[in-house]
C-alpha cells in the first residue's frame, strides 16, 4: 500500500457493516475501493465462501437518488453481467450494496491498440443500451432539455473559481462557446452514464467483456454530454478508438451534436481549471489547459 493510499484509506461504519452481513452472511475481509477523492466511500466485502460485493456510501443524497434509480429502471438494459446488480439500499445512511461485476480496471491493465478499439466499440454498444434505456417523463424530459443550459450557466462560477489561470482571451473564448452552447437546435436526449470513462469500465476478455460501473451521475440529459470525457482523454491522441466507440454506439453524431461537444469540452477546461489547482489534482488540471489550449489554436475570442 502506498502513502497515498494510506491517506485515503477509509473505515467501514460497522452499523454497515451489520445492515450489509443481513444480505451477505459473515464478511471475512473487507477493502477500501474507493476512488482517490475525499468523498468516495467504496468497500469490498468478501464472504466465508470467498463471494464478494460492494457497500457504497453516497456522497450526497441526489447522487444517491440518482444510482439508486438508475440501477433499479435504466442499468437493468444493459444486460447480465455488464453492470453490477444493486441487491438493497438504505436511505438513511445513503448506502447502497451492490454484486461485482466481472473484469477489471480497464484504465489499469496496460491494453494494446487493438485491445483498446474492443473495449471502445463495446463501450458504444453499452452507453446506446443505457442512453435509449426507460422512458422519459416530463420532469425527465424538461430536465434534458434544459441541460445546455445548466452547462452553459456554470461556466461563469468556474471562470470566477479559476481567476488568472486564464488569461483574458481565454475567458472570453469560454464565454463564447457558453453562449454558441445555448443557440444549439434539438440533439437526441436520453439518460446519460455522466461520468463516462475507463476508471468506470471493467473488462474482462475471457468473461461478458465490458461492464460499466458508477451511476452516481445518471441523469436525463442530451446525450452527447457522455462523449466530453472521452473526447477530451482518450480520443484526443486516438482517433481510431472514437471510431470503434461510435461503430458500437450505432451512428455518427449530427453537425448540431458535434457543435455542441465542441462547445462542452471547452467548458470541461475551465471547470478542471477551477476544480483541479484547488483540490491538487495534476491529471485534472492537466487535462483542462490541454484542452484549452488546443481550442485557442482554432478558435477567436
Amino acid at each position: 500500500m502506498t502513502s497515498r493510499d494510506i491517506m485515503r484509506s477509509k473505515t467501514l461504519p460497522a452499523t454497515v457493516r451489520h445492515w450489509a452481513e443481513q444480505r451477505t452472511g459473515h464478511i471475512v475481509a473487507v477493502r477500501d475501493a474507493s476512488h482517490a477523492w475525499p468523498r468516495s466511500r467504496v468497500w469490498e466485502l468478501t464472504g466465508s465462501s470467498g463471494a464478494c460485493w460492494y457497500v457504497k456510501i453516497s456522497p450526497s443524497t441526489k447522487f444517491y437518488a440518482r444510482e439508486t434509480r438508475a440501477y433499479r429502471r435504466i442499468v437493468p438494459a444493459l444486460g447480465h453481467g455488464r453492470a453490477p446488480q444493486l441487491l438493497d439500499s438504505r436511505a438513511h445512511d445513503l448506502v447502497l450494496l451492490l454484486t461485482a461485476a466481472p473484469g477489471d480496471p480497464a484504465k489499469e491493465l496496460g491494453l494494446d491498440d487493438a485491445t483498446w478499439r474492443a473495449v471502445h466499440q463495446q463501450a458504444g454498444e453499452l452507453c446506446a443500451r443505457l442512453h435509449e434505456a426507460g422512458n422519459l417523463d416530463e420532469s425527465d424530459r424538461v430536465e434534458a432539455e434544459a441541460s445546455f443550459a445548466a452547462a452553459a450557466d456554470g461556466a461563469e462560477n468556474n471562470l470566477a473559481r479559476a481567476g488568472n489561470r486564464l488569461t483574458d482571451g481565454e475567458q472570453q473564448v469560454i464565454r463564447n462557446y457558453a453562449a454558441q452552447l445555448r443557440r444549439v437546435g434539438p440533439v437526441p436526449v436520453g439518460f446519460i452514464h455522466g461520468d463516462n470513462q475507463p476508471r468506470n469500465w471493467l473488462w474482462s476478455a475471457s468473461a461478458s467483456g465490458l461492464a460499466l460501473l458508477d451511476f452516481e451521475r445518471t441523469r436525463p440529459a442530451a446525450r452527447v454530454q457522455d462523449l466530453v470525457l472521452l473526447t477530451v482523454t482518450q480520443w484526443a491522441d486516438h482517433p481510431d478508438r472514437e471510431k470503434s466507440f461510435l461503430d458500437g454506439y450505432g451512428r455518427l453524431l449530427t453537425d448540431a451534436e458535434r457543435h455542441a461537444l465542441r462547445c462542452l469540452t471547452a467548458l470541461d477546461s475551465v471547470n478542471c481549471l477551477a476544480w483541479g489547482p484547488d483540490n491538487g489534482d495534476v491529471e485534472v488540471t492537466a487535462r483542462g489547459r490541454r484542452t484549452l489550449d488546443r481550442l485557442m489554436r482554432t478558435s477567436k475570442p
